[in-house]
């Protein structure tokens, strides 16, 4: 029940983008589309959960003093692997993510996990962290993705919903990512009880 409770958290109480407002360099940068949306959603979420089973099993071997500097060394570790393996496997997915993969490395929703929750819960706890905070990213990264590629190109994942012709170019553009963000943190905030 606490692994479900850890996860519900990560996915609602405390949701990066919606309610802690963190990671919006690949939030606004990498929503032009519903499928870039979810595939840096799901690197993140891999990297995550990763990162916190290995920096909450390894905190008891890592002294104070070089503590953020180990954490971003695994964070990093984490990131190079998932970068060559879709440079090898995906390479237009890739190409299409471009320099936020590495950037993933720097996302203040990693760093911020490893030191507020696993150099201090197990290695379960942990996983289950990253699990919830992962998937509460992705999700979010998805419905801002799938809502700039309705809005700009009558589409969603592909899929011809009404003629391009009829979309707003705006919403594809930078400032759209940016009214979508928006009107969807003020919905969540009003669906969660927090307006």
């Amino acid at each position: 029940m606490k692994a479900l409770n850890i996860i519900y958290n990560g996915l609602v109480k405390q949701n990066p983008t919606f309610v802690l407002i963190l990671g919006m360099c690949p939030t606004l940068g990498t929503t032009s589309s519903a499928l870039t949306g979810l595939s840096m959603g799901l690197a993140t979420l891999f990297v995550l959960i990763c990162s916190n089973v290995a920096i909450s099993a390894l905190k008891n071997f890592v002294p104070d003093k070089v503590r953020i500097p180990a954490f971003i060394i695994i964070i990093a570790s984490f990131v190079t692997v998932l970068q060559m393996v879709m440079q090898a496997w995906l390479p237009a997915l890739y190409g299409a993510l471009g320099i936020f993969i590495p950037l993933i490395v720097v996302n203040c929703i990693l760093l911020g996990r490893a030191e507020s929750f696993a150099s201090k819960n197990g290695v379960i706890a942990s996983a289950c962290d990253g699990i919830g905070i992962g998937l509460g990213f992705t999700c979010a990264l998805t419905v801002i993705g799938a809502l700039r590629e309705f809005l700009g190109t009558g589409c969603i994942f592909g899929a011809h919903i009404y003629p391009e012709s009829y979309g707003s170019l705006l919403f594809v553009l930078a400032p759209g990512a940016f009214i979508v963000l928006g009107f969807l943190i003020a919905i969540f905030n009003r669906l969660t009880n927090k307006a």
